[in-house]
Parts: C-alpha cells; sequence; structure tokens
C-alpha cells in the first residue's frame, strides 16, 4: 500500500449492500454536511442556518458525511469540532476513520488518484500524523468515532436518500468527485444505482462540488456531492458548501441546484466568519506547514470552479 495513494480493505463495501435499511426522516429539511476539516466558525454558520430555517417553521436534520476533522490540531478544538458533530447523525470519512483505528500503511487515507500531485499526498499524510497525534489523547473521542457507520440511507420524500463519503464501493473512492464526471463515468455511476437502489447519492472527500441528474432504467437519479463546507469551492469565493435537501425552497440563494422527485436538491452556501477562521488558521498551521502550504490559499480564495461547471450534463 503506497500511503495516501491506497485505502485499507476495511473502506471498501459492495453497492447492493448500501440501502438494504433506510431510515426514515419526519425533518422537512434535510442538511448534508461533508468536509467540515475541524472549522468551528462554518459549524457555527450551518447552525445559524438552520436556526434560521426553524424560525420559519421548517425542523431540520443535520448529517455529518465525514472529514469533520482535519484543521482542528488541538486538544480544545479538537474536542469542540468533534462534541458538536457528534451530538447530530454522522459517519465516517477516512479522515475520522484513521483518527479512531489507524490503519498501518493507509497514510491519510484519501486513496488520492494519479491526477493530485505526490506533494499533495504527502503533505495529508503529515497532515494526518499531526491530528493523530492530538487524537491519541482523547481516547474518549476515537471510541465513539469508531463506533460510527460508513453510510446511511435514509428515506425522505419518498426517495432513498444514499449519504456517503467517498463513493458506493469505497470510504475514500473517487468515482463521485467531479473530475470523474468531466471525464464521462455516467456508465459507472448509472451500474451503481441500479446495484444500490438509491434514488439520490449525496457524496463529499473529493473536495470539489458536482451537481448530476439522470434517468436509469426510467428512474430519475440524482448524485451530489458538496466538496467542502468548510472552505471555500468556486473560484474567488472563500464560502463553504453544504448539500440541503427538501419540498421548500433554500431561503438562501443556492450556487446550483436540480429535482429529484418533489425534492429540491440544492448546494447551499455556508458564508462563515472568513477572518475569524484565518486567524485561527494561521495559528494552528503557521507558514511553511504541510495545511498552510497545501490550503491556505484555498481558505482565502476559494477553488477554480464557477457555479457553471458544476453540473452535470452541462447545460448548454
Amino acid at each position: 500500500m503506497t500511503e495516501g495513494r491506497s485505502c485499507p480493505l476495511a473502506y471498501r463495501y459492495q453497492p447492493a449492500s448500501l440501502c438494504g435499511q433506510s431510515t426514515p426522516v419526519t425533518e422537512d429539511v434535510l442538511y448534508v454536511i461533508g468536509g467540515l476539516y475541524g472549522n468551528p466558525f462554518a459549524l457555527d454558520e450551518i447552525e445559524r442556518m438552520a436556526l434560521a430555517e426553524e424560525r420559519q417553521g421548517l425542523s431540520v436534520k443535520l448529517v455529518f458525511n465525514g472529514d469533520f476533522n482535519w484543521f482542528n490540531a488541538s486538544d480544545e478544538l479538537f474536542r469542540e469540532i468533534n462534541n458538536r458533530v457528534l451530538s447530530h447523525t454522522a459517519s465516517l470519512g477516512n479522515v475520522d476513520y484513521e483518527l479512531s483505528t489507524p490503519s498501518v500503511g493507509a497514510g491519510c487515507g484519501c486513496a488520492y488518484p494519479d491526477f493530485v500531485d505526490q506533494g499533495v499526498v504527502e503533505r495529508s499524510n503529515q497532515i494526518m500524523g499531526k491530528l493523530q497525534d492530538v487524537a491519541g489523547a482523547h481516547p474518549d473521542i476515537q471510541k465513539r468515532l469508531a463506533s460510527l457507520p460508513r453510510y446511511h440511507c435514509l428515506l425522505f420524500g419518498g426517495l432513498k436518500i444514499l449519504v456517503l463519503h467517498g463513493d458506493p464501493e469505497s470510504l475514500a473512492g473517487w468515482g463521485l468527485a467531479h473530475e470523474s464526471f468531466a471525464a464521462g463515468n455516467g456508465q459507472q455511476v448509472e451500474e451503481w444505482f441500479r446495484a444500490s437502489g438509491a434514488d439520490v447519492m449525496a457524496a463529499t472527500h473529493t473536495c470539489l462540488p458536482v451537481l448530476w441528474a439522470g434517468d436509469v432504467d426510467g428512474r430519475s437519479c440524482a448524485v451530489v456531492n458538496n466538496g467542502s463546507a468548510g472552505m471555500g469551492n468556486l473560484r474567488a469565493d472563500p464560502r463553504g458548501l453544504i448539500t440541503r435537501i427538501s419540498r421548500t425552497a433554500a431561503e438562501v440563494e443556492p450556487v446550483a441546484g436540480i429535482v429529484a422527485g418533489e425534492l429540491c436538491v440544492d448546494l447551499v452556501p455556508v458564508d462563515y466568519d472568513l477572518n475569524a477562521w484565518l486567524a485561527q488558521f494561521d495559528r494552528l498551521w503557521p507558514a511553511g506547514t504541510p495545511a498552510a502550504l497545501s490550503y491556505r490559499e484555498r481558505v482565502l480564495g476559494g477553488a477554480s470552479l464557477t457555479s457553471a461547471d458544476l453540473v452535470f450534463p452541462p447545460v448548454l
């Protein structure tokens, strides 16, 4: 196993097993929150958004689908993030898995594909090493993380919403990544919908957002990947993104959205206090550290995509 490039066998699962049982959602709105990456100010804003919806008479369910840890490399922030997240419904990402149950040779557990620069891979392994040192001082949190599932199948609006981290074959899979859709992986995605029986797949892990809608044997299906809740996803835009699923339109204007059955599936921005987070980020990860080299520019200025780049098939 090449550290950071491959993933442990424990990350693997069979698509046909993912929606064997489903849990009904009784709330009006579902937030799927992937890639919080230890950002407490993004979490503050997400909770504020949910409260605003509740004041409008809508109940909101928060579901965290992994990698809520990453930059929170201090004892205080590690405990804060995990205690707050684990008060809601949560499932594992590769980061959280490697903090609870480290795998020999996995490194960060990201399973980075070949198009990711080796320097990024090595720095991610170093970030993981530092975070594992912090986590080791909190065995109670590690035990709680180890008890989390790797995915959830939720029954909402008459549809099966498969909430997972990577893709339907692996906790760290890249099959639902923006790069995979850009390369034309529609056939593989359709096979996963057939095997799983899901109507909507809500993923994260791969850091760039995606919306896909397609017909699978006469059944309308959709994929949503929120990229990152805790750092920017669009060009010159430092806001995070979460997935919002509901019969009602979002009060906050989404950056992109599609319709699945009677549900609106939207990518909604998380306009958190960037200055406060940047100050804390710089204290935890000063210039020259792995996280600063890999992520500070993105925290400050977002990624390379525009909202028009998010939807597949492309709108012509």
